[in-house]
């Protein structure tokens, strides 16, 4: 009993008591190397290209992914240096919870990518729509299916009135 209590204690509280470990399954190269200028997401830059190095102990996973035109990329933002929960996103001057944003300055530093898939060459991915800094680590890999992840709203909260700034934005050094 006391360790069915504790299970369901710890299952309530309000901080993981065990941490969450993910591994890299591959590496992003990219022409970007620091932060400021690059595209804060990839509908505002569907030109500009990377790839995905996939450690070879991942190939397998890979099989049967060129049957798709994009691929949702779940990434470790590595190079932001903090983590906040109030910011004021790149596209807009007002603070908001982070939750509320895209912001990379997050709570684990997670980062999502809809890319498109231009070229398997074994267990390299090329793509275009190429938001993501040089090094980026890739957590995982996912086959994007509009039928699955499209969602039609009209409510996008703060967005709505900035959505039309999205090309051409880039990022600057307010998420550092």
């Amino acid at each position: 009993m006391t360790t069915a209590s504790s299970s369901s204690s710890s299952a309530a509280s309000p901080v993981a008591a065990d941490p969450v470990v993910c591994r890299p399954v591959g590496i992003v190269r990219s022409r970007f190397t620091e932060a400021t200028g690059m595209p804060i997401q990839t509908a505002g830059a569907p030109e500009e290209t990377g790839r995905l190095d996939v450690f070879p102990e991942f190939a397998p996973g890979l099989r049967d992914i060129e049957g798709f035109d994009y691929l949702i990329l779940v990434t470790h933002l590595h190079q932001c240096a903090h983590e906040r929960l109030e910011v004021v996103p790149f596209l807009d001057n007002a603070s908001h919870g982070v939750f509320a944003t895209r912001a990379p300055a997050r709570p684990n530093r997670l980062g999502l990518s809809i890319v498109k898939l231009t070229a398997v060459e074994g267990t390299t991915l090329h793509f275009s729509g190429n938001d993501m800094m040089d090094g980026t680590p890739v957590l995982d890999i996912k086959p994007y299916v509009p039928r699955f992840d499209v969602r039609e709203t009209g409510r996008v909260g703060w967005f709505g009135a900035k959505l039309d700034q999205l090309p051409g934005i880039r990022s600057d050094d307010r998420m550092g």
